[in-house]
């Protein structure tokens, strides 16, 4: 068991009382003006691998507990609004390695465009940033990093992925963000970092960030420790 403290940065034009509220696990959003959360109970068995997190206003004390044969929970972080949900794109993208596969799950209208907006401008692309629905990928070649955003939404069958050659994608360098994964398998390579955003019942969005790989986990610790680097 080991506790690691991180200390959040109030984001441009955002209030204090709805600052992002980043923590690990999944704990449910109270009342933002208060800067709370409803956690679950604790649990004493520690082959549950429950979580408890500590929230005060500015900082968050996280115990993380694992088993060898454990994944790496997720990290949490609660969205206000759209600014709040690019910047944590931009956030993501100043860890990212030459070479990554991203999940983005979530329903439509949870954010997965936005969020790649916001990583893309992170890495220096100025451009107009579209959902692909209909063209089933969007290269952007002019930033730090090629991304390829894919959008498998309108597939009627997973052959389909096989069809279009989107396979030879994957197999390069670059940063494959998919929308919509599951309706490619079994054909889509696994991922190494996987993203959830959801609605929140309070308002904004909930986004939560798994790793998958060992590239996905320095991802990922890369873009928990930009949360203590820029508090101001």
């Amino acid at each position: 068991m080991f506790v690691h403290i991180i200390h959040l940065p109030l984001a441009a034009g955002l209030q204090p009382g709805s600052q992002p509220s980043f923590g690990v696990g999944k704990a449910r959003v109270g009342d933002a003006n208060l800067v709370e959360t409803k956690l679950l109970p604790p649990c004493l068995d520690m082959r549950s691998q429950r979580l408890k997190v500590s929230l005060t206003a500015r900082r968050i004390i996280v115990l993380h507990a694992h088993s060898e044969h454990d994944s790496e929970p997720p990290a949490c972080l609660h969205l206000p609004d759209e600014n709040a949900t690019l910047a944590a794109g931009a956030r993501l993208a100043a860890g990212l390695p030459d070479r990554l596969r991203i999940f983005l799950q979530g329903d439509l209208g949870a954010g997965k465009t936005t969020l790649t907006r916001g990583l893309l401008r992170g890495l220096g692309f100025t451009g107009r940033v579209k959902s692909p629905t209909y063209t089933l990928v969007e290269p952007y070649k002019n930033s730090r990093i090629t991304v390829y955003h894919f959008d498998f939404y309108r597939f009627t069958h997973a052959e389909e992925f096989l069809e279009a050659g989107l396979e030879e994608y994957f197999e390069g360098d670059g940063i494959c963000l998919v929308e919509w994964p599951n309706l490619a398998q079994p054909y889509l390579p696994a991922a190494d970092l996987e993203i959830g955003l959801r609605i929140a019942a309070s308002g904004g969005r909930d986004l939560e960030l798994r790793a998958l790989s060992a590239e996905g986990r320095q991802c990922l610790e890369k873009f928990i420790s930009a949360a203590d680097t820029h508090r101001p």
